[in-house]
């Protein structure tokens, strides 16, 4: 494609390396674009949906006037797959911060876990974690958690389109999970492991869909590196 088709709107979709954060990923492909031509130095890029360092997967990148869709793309359902961990919490509830407390879980069956699962389906109030990009009282709940400061976080209603275990070998269990735009898996995580009375925090993150957009059919951003 030539300079023209992106400053006339394209929508990319890039596989998030793990470590990588959003911006990150989103800046790689910026600079590709100015390489490319000195006429999209200044073209506008911006993503539907941020991912955390610790998650991989899909990233629906914007470019040029494509960059006015960027808030339908946010509205979609998306799909993860990923780990969480029962017996233990960490104050992140994934593996941002170390494990503060643990829990026995000999009292653990698939079962069980099965058995709790329906409590997180359709249309649920979740806290979002203490350790999220979030403002409160002009701070970022993240800044409130690394100062140690006490602060109110209210629960917000989120969708949970399907909760599925794929894989069930204690203390770790792997999912499938769709829900709606604002819903934080690391939250599910969390609350799965109360609802289990044994704590849980998330060790494996991936984005595999967003909408009908998915991950297979995304760029590696070295192969769009060489590409552009």
């Amino acid at each position: 494609m030539e300079a023209a088709d992106y400053l006339s709107g394209q929508t990319i979709l890039l596989d998030k390396p793990l470590t990588w954060s959003s911006f990150q990923t989103v800046n790689k492909l910026k600079y590709a674009l100015k390489r490319k031509d000195v006429l999209l130095k200044n073209i506008k890029v911006g993503h539907a949906g941020t991912l955390d360092p610790l998650a991989s997967g899909l990233l629906i990148v914007c470019v040029g006037k494509n960059t006015k869709k960027i808030s339908e793309y946010q509205g979609l359902p998306k799909e993860y797959t990923g780990t969480i961990r029962l017996g233990a919490t960490t104050p992140s509830y994934d593996l941002e911060t170390a494990i503060h407390q643990t829990f026995p879980t000999n009292h653990l069956t698939e079962a069980l876990v099965q058995d709790v699962i329906p409590q997180f389906l359709g249309e649920i109030m979740q806290k979002p974690p203490i350790f999220s990009a979030i403002k409160k009282e002009g701070k970022r709940l993240y800044e409130h958690a690394r100062n140690q400061e006490e602060v109110e976080i209210s629960a917000r209603p989120v969708t949970i389109h399907a909760f599925e275990i794929t894989a069930f070998r204690l203390p770790e269990i792997d999912f499938r999970i769709v829900c709606s735009k604002g819903t934080y898996i690391r939250s599910i995580a969390h609350d799965l492991g109360e609802a289990l009375k044994c704590g849980g925090y998330l060790t494996a993150l991936r984005r595999t869909k967003i909408g009908d957009f998915s991950v297979e059919d995304a760029w590696q951003i070295t192969d769009l590196e060489q590409y552009l």
